[in-house]
């Protein structure tokens, strides 16, 4: 093995660490010539600690890459404590303004540029088109291809017109499946037609010029039985060959359990490299070590070309090497586009203090739980949480005697205990309020209603406002 051999792999890799400072056995990989790292929420506290740390990364490896999941709405790091300023793209595509979704982007970008963040990993290209998929859902544009695909278009020009890169994900597209791949292996049916509109949204983020594309840990029935981020026929002749992508493939991260549970992390990298890979993504729990210490070992064996590990650490170290410009965005266009987004029904406005009774189903593993609520945004309200049905609706409503009900649920029509919460708080309270935060495709007839198309603070400011309104 070669000094420069060493060098290069970790030069593939993205790793994840706990804390808001960089830790002493992260220094020792950036000097070694680790490619970039993946910040989560457990690294912020403020944007001035974030722009700290980057700073700290950089002054040991300027090209360094530094990547996030910001994409609004229900998943954000920068703002996890609080909520996002920001919707998610399921709000935007309801409002179906390009211009907003784009000055959208720019406003987020505009946010990672100033804490020297360059690339953000979104936005996603999924079309939902499972009404029970539990990973995408609210994180899409919507269920129609050319929707998605006009805001995924849309999304990376605002984001890359700040200089941080887009990374359009999750390749082929994960939207047409019930199961997680963080908790197991997908797999979609492939047809000529299905093909065609997973892949639409992909092609039109790579004719914007997106610079990077995540794959996806599914299994495409008919084309490949690896999984997308191991298959040759998806990175390779697929993403580069048809659709002509020259930018970063970025895996998913290696330790969810569609990888580690079937051909293991280690394993997965060297084939994530073979099927054509750049950057290995070692997401929140998964230490560099052994995945570095494979892909050397499957070189030194014969196995894995040298030149295809130069040629995946040269592209990501260029990734790592955008200009950031510093754009002034305001932030006021979040909350504008929540207020577009909402679809109100029925007089909503409380004419008694709230008591939000907020039906929680188990959060989604990327975006993580929720920090915020519609309570924190209504004045003097009362908040009670549920996490399973049943319950005495009654007896509840008595506990908080003259205040005027609001129930929030969150993807309402995969929940069946969710329904049959709500059903019967609101017939308990005649003159309650239901808010739906997740995709709206359930709600009780003759019911007073918003959907707001997300939970991201400035999606339940905009409900507040409306909840809260005179006249």
């Amino acid at each position: 093995m070669t000094g420069k051999l060493e060098r290069l792999a970790a030069g593939s890799l993205l790793a994840g660490f706990a804390g808001p400072t960089v830790p002493e056995w992260l220094r020792g990989w950036l000097e070694s010539g680790l490619g970039g790292v993946v910040l989560f929420a457990r690294n912020v506290e403020s944007p001035d600690q974030v722009a700290e740390l980057t700073a700290d990364l950089r002054a040991e490896r300027p090209e360094l890459v530094v990547a996030i999941d910001e994409e609004g709405g229900d998943v954000t790091r920068l703002e996890a404590a609080t909520g996002s300023s920001y919707p998610g793209s399921w709000a935007l595509g309801v409002v179906d303004d390009l211009a907003l979704t784009e000055g959208v982007a720019a406003a987020i970008g505009a946010d990672l540029a100033a804490a020297d963040v360059n690339v953000n990993l979104a936005p996603v290209a999924d079309v939902n088109s499972n009404p029970l998929n539990p990973i995408v859902g609210i994180r899409s544009f919507g269920s129609d291809a050319d929707l998605v695909a006009r805001h995924v278009g849309a999304f990376v020009t605002g984001l890359q017109h700040t200089g941080v890169a887009a990374c359009v994900k999750h390749f082929p597209g994960h939207g047409d499946t019930r199961e997680d791949s963080h908790l197991e292996l997908p797999t979609v049916e492939r047809d000529d037609e299905t093909m065609a509109a997973m892949l639409l949204p992909f092609r039109a983020g790579i004719d914007a010029d997106a610079r990077a594309v995540m794959t996806a840990h599914i299994r495409v029935a008919g084309l490949d039985d690896a999984p997308g981020t191991l298959s040759r026929a998806v990175i390779t002749d697929l993403l580069r060959g048809d659709l002509g992508f020259e930018g970063v493939v970025v895996t998913d991260a290696l330790e969810m359990r569609a990888v580690s549970a079937t051909v293991g992390a280690a394993e997965g990298a060297v084939q994530a490299l073979e099927a054509g890979a750049d950057a290995l993504c070692l997401g929140h729990d998964l230490r560099p070590e052994a995945i570095h210490d494979a892909v050397v070992d499957a070189v030194g064996s014969g196995r894995l070309a040298e030149e295809r590990v130069q040629e995946a650490a040269t592209r990501l170290a260029e990734l790592g090497g955008s200009t950031l410009e510093p754009v002034s965005e305001s932030r006021d266009v979040g909350l504008e586009a929540a207020r577009r987004a909402l679809v109100v029904d029925g007089d909503v406005a409380l004419g008694r203090p709230p008591l939000v009774v907020e039906l929680a189903p188990e959060s989604s593993i990327a975006a993580g739980r929720a920090n915020n609520g519609l309570a924190d945004s209504l004045h003097g309200a009362e908040l009670v949480r549920l996490h399973d049905a049943p319950l005495d609706a009654r007896a509840l409503l008595a506990e908080h005697n003259g205040r005027q009900l609001v129930v929030v649920v969150r993807d309402a029509h995969r929940h069946t205990w969710e329904r049959v919460a709500a059903q019967a708080l609101l017939e308990a309270a005649t003159d309650g309020v239901l808010v739906e935060v997740g995709v709206p495709l359930w709600r009780p007839n003759g019911v007073r209603y918003i959907a707001t198309h997300g939970q991201g603070r400035v999606n339940l400011e905009a409900a507040a406002e409306r909840l809260q309104s005179v006249g």
